[in-house]
């Protein structure tokens, strides 16, 4: 083994593996310089608990001369034999290193390294990554050389995994704030906040397709059932709406109780507004069969649900309002005041999709005139179309 390779190795960490600016990048890195160092590797891997709402963790598996692949786990994993039945599993139990030379008859009670033992491995190390807030992640590093790993080698390995966990718990802490902000205020508010935008007052006008709309029955079915049924409720019905919204290219702004606000953007030349007005319609159609479909057992009944959705097209405010010290990242504007108003309207006309003029007139072939309403807040009364598929329900 080289040792001043492998101080460079150490430096080039605590430096900030500047080279590598992912964390695909940094185990490839620091893997392929082992390598020339001397560290006969074979495969090695980085797993990482995150704080995602449907991911327990990520892996990233280096193997010599093939592109690191990464994955995703469930929260099913900690109870899965997958995990039960790996080294790994002793490592955060513990909190220590795991060794296995393959030719220990031990080693085979694990069907991972029965699988490498396959392959040719002959030795197994699994280390833990330790981050300062005192939680565990872990590596391992597998050699298929036929004396297995050397105590110098063990030792080089040990060293490294310091600055590497500085390196890859940033990676971590990056991850779950851009996750976070997804999560929370949406994917193109949390980018913009993550460049900088948290001032209060920073916004822009856009020009969008707003969706808004809600659960028909809301304030009765909160009344009648207990609080914790009503929240799996409206889990279950967002899930009709938002998968759809984000297939076809929206964004979820809100929450609303049983309201949900969406906007989807069009180009500044609105070259695309068409388009974008075709995969609104579609993802109201998707969610409208997606909410029929709904159905929640209530003692010996089924409860069945409805919704309206009211679609318009305008320029709205976007970026930060609220308090000094508490900011919401949100959009306003008359078009927003508007969509609310035409879903009340939906509701009264029993109806499930409603458009303003605005958008009908972009995809004319779909709509129907409903007539002409007066609206509170405005001037004019606005007319109101709904789909030609559609009969008052």
């Amino acid at each position: 083994m080289n040792a001043p390779e492998l101080q460079k190795i150490i430096d080039w960490l605590i430096d900030g593996a500047r080279s590598a600016p992912t964390p695909v990048a940094l185990i490839k890195e620091t893997c392929e310089r082992l390598l020339a160092a001397g560290v006969p590797l074979w495969r090695a891997g980085a797993f990482v608990q995150t704080l995602h709402p449907d991911v327990f963790g990520r892996s990233f598996i280096w193997r010599d001369g093939a592109e690191v692949v990464v994955n995703t786990a469930s929260f099913d994993l900690p109870e899965s034999p997958e995990f039960t039945r790996n080294p790994l599993a002793i490592l955060y139990a513990s909190g220590h290193e795991v060794r296995y030379r393959l030719d220990d008859p031990e080693s085979k009670r694990f069907p991972l390294l029965e699988d490498m033992r396959a392959e040719g491995v002959t030795d197994y190390i699994a280390i833990p990554l330790r981050f300062t807030d005192g939680s565990i992640h872990a590596t391992s590093w597998s050699t298929r050389h036929p004396d297995g790993f050397t105590d110098g080698q063990l030792d080089a390995l040990r060293t490294l995994m310091v600055p590497f966990a500085r390196l890859g718990e940033i990676f971590a802490l990056r991850r779950t704030a851009a996750t976070l902000l997804d999560t929370y205020v949406g994917n193109r508010a949390g980018e913009r906040i993550l460049a900088g935008q948290i001032r209060r007052g920073h916004a822009e006008t856009m020009q969008v397709a707003i969706w808004l709309s809600d659960l028909r029955g809301f304030t009765a079915l909160s009344d009648r059932l207990p609080p914790e049924i009503v929240v799996d409720v409206l889990n279950q019905y967002f899930d009709c709406q938002v998968p759809v919204i984000r297939k076809h290219g929206g964004e979820i702004l809100k929450f609303m109780g049983d309201g949900l606000l969406a906007v989807f953007p069009i180009a500044k030349d609105k070259g695309n507004i068409g388009e974008v007005c075709g995969r609104v319609l579609e993802a109201a159609r998707e969610a409208r069969v997606n909410v029929d479909a709904m159905h929640y057992p209530s003692g010996e009944a089924v409860e069945r649900f409805r919704f309206g959705v009211a679609l318009h097209i305008g320029d709205i405010l976007f970026g930060n309002i609220g308090g000094s010290s508490r900011l919401d990242f949100t959009c306003i504007g008359p078009a927003v005041n508007l969509a609310a108003r035409l879903e009340k309207i939906a509701g009264r006309l029993k109806r499930t999709v409603v458009a303003s003029a605005g958008f009908a007139g972009i995809c004319t072939n779909d709509w129907m005139d409903l007539g002409e309403f007066p609206i509170a807040g405005f001037s004019r009364a606005q007319r109101v179309f709904g789909l030609r598929e559609e009969l008052a329900e």
